[in-house]
């Protein structure tokens, strides 16, 4: 019996060819990110509806959650960065037809990269303006759609005025990506701050020992907690997890005057 010939390997597509199959992904991706983009107004309205018209739409949680999930999914070339760039910018716009959605960036010794820090966490959408002090970018948070993105800065405990803060709550940690550097920026809105799954909480402590003697304090009651700044005789740490401000484990942990001053999404991709 003759034995079949193998068969030949299907010829690489051209140049053209692929060009042509380009255009065609072109044109579909515009009609779904038109098509999304023109949800954002349907949502303004359903809230409108439901009485929430005049609070701010940004979800912290929820946009971590969906990116996460987005991450998750099988993909051949896209990269993390690609995608989490992708939909912020999308989630920004969607939030600028919403309502009122403005940056106040505060960089400490390096103002280009927390400017650089902010759009990558909120896109090219919302106004962006540079303070001169973190004060004045903490002002520009408490105005309604107000976000204040501010660096840790080692002389400058602004993280500190937090505690005496009715409203305002850390929610971000930047970069979202560890890929993108260790983290060196806060985001701060009058926003509520909820566990999307992955979370640290940033906590102030006045405690007089060493930043690792708190850390073993809080080791021993089962918190992990990083040292992230000091100045002014405060200290942040980071806890892994969600807590809320009146957790037993943190009462019990140095300092006269401490507490949380909010929480944020883990890095999106570790």
């Amino acid at each position: 019996m003759a034995q079949a010939k193998p068969s030949m390997p299907a010829p690489p597509p051209t140049l053209a060819e692929v060009r042509e199959r380009i255009d065609a992904i072109d044109a579909e991706l515009l009609r779904l990110v038109d098509e999304r983009a023109s949800l954002a107004s349907v949502v303004a309205a359903a809230k409108a509806a439901a009485g929430e018209a005049g609070r701010f739409g940004l979800r912290p949680a929820r946009e971590a959650q969906l990116l996460r999930k987005l991450l998750a999914s099988p993909r051949h070339g896209a990269t993390p960065a690609l995608v989490v760039r992708i939909w912020r910018e999308l989630i920004g716009e969607s939030l600028m037809v919403q309502g009122p959605f403005s940056l106040a960036v505060w960089g400490g010794g390096d103002p280009a990269r927390a400017v650089e820090l902010a759009r990558l966490r909120f896109g090219a959408a919302p106004a962006l303006k540079q303070a001169r002090r973190p004060e004045d970018a903490l002002a520009a948070a408490r105005q309604l759609g107000g976000v204040a993105v501010l660096a840790l800065a080692p002389d400058n405990a602004w993280w500190g005025r937090l505690l005496a803060e009715r409203k305002l709550r850390v929610f971000a940690a930047l970069p979202c990506l560890a890929a993108w550097g260790p983290l060196s920026a806060l985001g701060v809105a009058e926003v509520e701050v909820e566990p999307s799954g992955q979370d640290q909480t940033f906590w102030v402590t006045d405690a007089p020992q060493s930043a690792s003697a708190v850390e073993l304090a809080l080791s021993r009651d089962g918190v992990a907690a990083t040292p992230l700044a000091q100045a002014g005789g405060l200290k942040l740490f980071m806890l892994a997890g969600f807590y809320q401000p009146d957790d037993a484990r943190l009462a019990r942990a140095p300092g006269q005057l401490s507490g949380v001053i909010g929480a944020a999404p883990g890095p999106l991709d570790v």
